[in-house]
């Protein structure tokens, strides 16, 4: 394992970015200090809280820059990438520091394009600095669990890789090299754009089979052994009370903003028509996003909540009021209890 830097920037403590970094601050050694921004003050202020004397403020990008060995970011949009990186006063770039061979690392969901253009002006401006993409799928669960996946847009032969592996890894359990610059990027859009069919098609398949008549516990079991089987069926089903950790089941509060389900959907739509890609569902499940984003009574809520947009059932439980074992369960404990026994 490549030695950690003792002096790490974050910047970004939103939805995503404050557990990411909590799971650093947690498992890094005591005498790592962590320099942190965000546009939200109050998450500045409540991670600096956190650290008890090992994080500290800055009043920008640059700062943390400028104090740190090893920059990660977290934001939401292309247009936040640019601003922290790009800005000519605040920016990342701006800072001197970055004659030393530091390593920028972005964990933003964004276009390709923005990314390559950050790594563009990095490589004119500061030739010994690096940057790199690693977008990340798991949601608000798997980075507060850091059971996250990383895609990286670097090589297996990059000399960067045990480095990213050795730090990510304390924040997720899956780290995949993509081949190159952007890459990463490309795995997450083409990640999000199955996951956001698969969704819609969830959601269809369990409206149609409660309004047949089927308790949608069964269907689910079904689903979970069966070739429908998949991540959003078992663990992020969009039927209320399926899954009792899921956003759905606690009124699609928490998760992942069907705004940014939107934007991702739409940037892998980008993607396909610039390399000429046809996507017979694109166009329709992006606008079933965006119905959704539009509408102040869903635009901050999970993106399963495209279910209810869909006017999916979800009183279900008067029709259906025995009790029904999840398959799902059952499987979870036997690999648990796999795992104890060393099997």
């Amino acid at each position: 394992m490549a030695d950690l830097p003792k002096n790490i920037g974050w910047i970004g403590l939103g939805a995503m970015g404050y557990p990411m970094a909590t799971n650093l601050l947690k498992k890094m050694s005591e005498d790592t200090q962590f320099y942190v921004y965000d546009v939200v003050q109050d998450s500045v202020d409540r991670f600096v809280k956190d650290g008890a004397g090992r994080v500290h403020a800055c009043a920008s990008s640059k700062e943390v820059t400028d104090k740190s060995d090893l920059i990660l970011s977290m934001v939401p949009e292309g247009s936040h990438v640019r601003a922290v990186y790009l800005d000519p006063t605040t920016g990342v770039l701006a800072s001197p520091s970055l004659t030393a061979p530091k390593l920028l690392i972005d964990c933003s969901t964004i276009d390709p394009a923005t990314s390559l253009a950050v790594r563009s002006a990095l490589t004119t401006q500061h030739p010994h600095a690096t940057f790199i993409d690693t977008p990340v799928s798991g949601g608000v669960l798997g980075a507060q669990k850091a059971t996250l996946t990383f895609m990286l847009g670097c090589s297996e032969t990059d000399p960067h890789l045990p480095l990213l592996q050795s730090l990510l890894g304390l924040m997720g359990g899956n780290l995949f090299p993509c081949g190159g610059p952007s890459l990463g990027l490309t795995a997450k859009l083409c990640n999000n754009y199955c996951s956001s069919l698969i969704t819609l098609a969830t959601c269809e398949a369990m409206n149609l089979g409660m309004a047949s008549g089927m308790d949608p516990r069964v269907l689910a079991n079904i689903f979970h052994t069966s070739t429908a089987q998949s991540a959003i069926a078992d663990d992020w089903n969009p039927v209320p009370g399926l899954c009792p950790e899921a956003p759905a089941s606690r009124g699609y509060v928490g998760g992942f903003r069907v705004g940014l389900m939107a934007k991702d959907v739409g940037l892998a739509v980008e993607s396909a028509e610039a390399v000429g890609v046809e996507l017979v569902l694109g166009r329709v499940g992006l606008g079933v996003y965006r119905k959704a984003a539009g509408d102040e009574r869903y635009r901050e809520l999970d993106s399963r909540v495209v279910y209810r947009v869909l006017e999916g059932r979800e009183d279900w439980r008067g029709d259906f009021p025995g009790e029904v074992g999840m398959r799902r369960d059952e499987t979870r404990r036997l690999i648990r209890r796999a795992r104890e026994e060393g099997l």
